[in-house]
């Protein structure tokens, strides 16, 4: 029951490493944040944003959620990105996904997860158009990791979709959409190569998501 009082004994810790190494980081930071990134990533405890990137308090706007998914009816996650693009003025919006999602894996799954499935189902409905190429991967970690990959395209012709991420492109501005893979056995990061900043960069996505 005592066992929640580590993070706050963690905390401590690190708060004496970073006072160490920059003892005006906090008084800075309070001054406000200006990150550069939005990071559209899934909820899983082994992909934190920051510290994968090997990157510092301040500098990634994050929205997390169940399979890293971009949904145009989720308040939340447009809320987040319109604030992100509109006032904070981000460059660039990172979908990520990962490698041994369970989210991933249990949309791939030909059962029921109660509640869960109002949400899966944005899965299933990518997984099911694309059953007949991920059949061809035999091995089932891979086939998930195929399909995690294949989900994160998915997700970003979605975002390319943002009616006031386009009116930006139309404008002439920022941001410019990405989608990357973690595969947490070995902690790398991969570029998908489906890097969007216009509508005919969209259109072109279409024909591979």
């Amino acid at each position: 029951m005592e066992s929640y009082k580590e993070l706050l004994e963690g905390n401590l810790r690190w708060l004496g490493d970073v006072k160490k190494a920059n003892p005006e980081f906090f008084s800075k930071l309070a001054l406000g944040q200006s990150p550069r990134f939005l990071w559209i990533g899934c909820s899983d405890s082994r992909v934190p944003a920051t510290e994968i990137t090997g990157s510092m308090p301040g500098s990634i706007f994050v929205h997390r959620n169940i399979a890293n998914l971009v949904v145009h009816s989720d308040i939340n996650l447009l809320s987040v990105i319109y604030y992100a693009v509109e006032y904070l003025k981000v460059k660039h919006i990172i979908v990520c996904g990962h490698s041994s999602c369970g989210g991933i894996q249990a949309a791939m799954e030909d059962r029921s997860f109660g509640f869960l499935d109002n949400w899966l189902n944005h899965i299933r409905d990518v997984y099911h158009y694309h059953l007949d190429e991920l059949q061809k991967v035999s091995d089932p970690e891979l086939r998930s990791d195929a399909m995690a990959m294949i989900n994160v395209r998915q997700q970003v012709w979605n975002l390319s979709k943002v009616s006031f991420i386009r009116q930006k492109w139309e404008e002439g501005g920022f941001p410019v959409l990405h989608g990357w893979f973690y595969q947490i056995k070995d902690g790398m990061l991969k570029d998908l190569n489906v890097s969007v900043h216009s509508a005919e960069e969209s259109d072109k996505l279409s024909l591979i998501v």
